[in-house]
């Protein structure tokens, strides 16, 4: 008994090449999320270089970063955020010695591929300690979030860009419709953040760009002409950003016609990074981490890597 063999029809696609091109967009995808994991082992090595300057190993790290996250939160998260604080501020030194030795070795194992898994695992649990302790669930709950300077939290995007990157799937552990789903709450959850009280007045905007820590000359310089521009606009620039922001995340989320929102959203996020981020205060000698807007550009560059032409 033959199987019957199929003939080629003209207008339609060979099967070979069918299987050509399903190969070929498995290896892009593949080395799109190798590159994903090399650039997340980069930023962690990078926070873990931060984490080593002199700041944070004096009882300034604690007052500074860690007790303000308790600020205007319920007292259900305050309290805890709190006991921390107390808890780490008489060994500060050692969490801190702790702390950036254990970024570095994530930053580590994620450029090697054997210990890509590992050092993931043990970056979502820090992450989420971190989302918790020093960043007070990027303050959402306090009703003074802004998706300018950094909100819902870069350690948040840690662990999504984490999950997006595991290794041996096109989605990673979210698979394909959680990220898409993961992108749109993202982004229609930051349009929400720019219609608050807190975001929407006539200065609101201006005085998040003039409190922005810089710690270089050029980088202040650009702040203080976008602090000037934004000077009594909050209001407009609130509603459109809300409104882009709703867009962004809708559009991205789509199976088809998703790269041009993406791409807008990564230049959305370049722009946050500059203006209302100081780019995670690198320059300033007090700067935890990059902040989140290249943990939201590497998102959306995964996402990017992984729609349809």
């Amino acid at each position: 008994m033959t199987s019957a063999t199929i003939p080629f029809q003209p207008g339609y696609p060979a099967p070979q090449a069918h299987a050509q091109r399903a190969g070929a967009r498995d290896l892009t995808v593949a080395r799109a999320s190798r590159l994903a994991q090399v650039v997340l082992g980069l930023i962690w090595l990078i926070d873990g270089a931060l984490q080593f300057q002199p700041y944070m190993f004096g009882k300034t790290f604690i007052t500074g970063v860690i007790d303000p996250n308790a600020v205007g939160q319920p007292a259900i998260i305050a309290e805890p955020i709190t006991w921390i604080a107390r808890l780490i501020e008489p060994h500060v030194g050692i969490f801190n010695g702790f702390a950036a030795t254990l970024q570095v070795l994530i930053g580590l194992g994620l450029l090697y591929r054997r210990t890509v898994k590992p050092a993931l695992l043990v970056s979502f649990a820090w992450a989420l300690g971190i989302w918790f302790t020093g960043e007070g669930f990027g303050m959402i709950l306090t009703g003074t979030a802004s998706p300018l300077t950094g909100a819902p939290g870069a350690a948040l995007l840690y662990i999504i860009a984490g999950l997006m990157c595991w290794p041996g799937t096109r989605f990673g552990l979210l698979g394909e419709c959680g990220a898409r789903v993961v992108w749109a709450v993202l982004w229609l959850g930051s349009a929400a953040l720019w219609l608050l009280p807190a975001n929407d007045s006539a200065g609101a905007v201006h005085d998040a760009i003039a409190s922005v820590p810089t710690g270089a000359g050029w980088l202040t310089s650009l702040l203080d002409s976008a602090a000037r521009a934004s000077a009594g606009h909050g209001t407009e620039i609130a509603i459109a950003m809300a409104a882009l922001s709703a867009a962004i995340g809708l559009g991205g989320s789509r199976r088809r016609h998703a790269r041009p929102f993406l791409a807008v959203g990564i230049a959305v996020s370049i722009v946050y990074w500059f203006i209302g981020q100081g780019l995670g205060g690198v320059f300033t000698g007090q700067g935890t981490d990059v902040n989140a807007a290249p943990l939201m550009i590497l998102v959306a560059s995964m996402l990017f890597s992984r729609a349809p032409a």
